[in-house]
């Protein structure tokens, strides 16, 4: 074979792999969002520099847990989880410098204390009223004064 026909052979191979990890991608989202609705979720992955280390995905709530997803990936299985008893919100405030190009567009950056420190989540308005319910309606036997911070 020619050189030309193994480059477009290569071409080729290559194309059918992006529409392959573009259909894997649709068709995980597609299941992730059949146990419980699925939303846009961003999570600061590494807090080292300020305003970087944002990672775009998926949050879905699990019954007592909030499951985060990487949007890019493959995999089933969250890439964090966070229980509702361990977040304590701590308010929100919106993008700031490089963290609006990192984020989806009117996404607010959401603060939350747990035990491992502080954790940023990145959502939408909409998306916050839904975590902050979900928060709140914490189950019957809750220690309701560790929650309000009077422990």
């Amino acid at each position: 074979m020619a050189w030309w026909e193994w480059l477009l052979d290569i071409c080729g191979a290559l194309l059918l792999l992006c529409v392959l990890y573009g259909a894997g991608l649709i068709v995980r989202r597609r299941l992730l969002s059949r146990h419980g609705g699925t939303f846009e979720l961003s999570h600061r992955y590494r807090m080292d520099r300020p305003e970087r280390g944002w990672v775009l995905g998926l949050g879905r709530y699990s019954d007592e847990t909030l499951e985060w997803f990487r949007v890019f990936s493959l995999s089933p299985r969250p890439k964090q989880t966070w229980t509702r008893e361990e977040l304590d919100y701590d308010g929100r405030r919106e993008p700031l410098g490089a963290e609006q190009a990192s984020l989806y567009p009117d996404h607010l950056v959401i603060r939350c204390q747990s035990p491992n420190g502080l954790v940023e989540l990145a959502m939408s308005v909409s998306s916050l009223t839904g975590f902050q319910a979900w928060l709140e309606a914490m189950p019957p036997g809750t220690d309701w004064n560790r929650v309000k911070g009077s422990s």
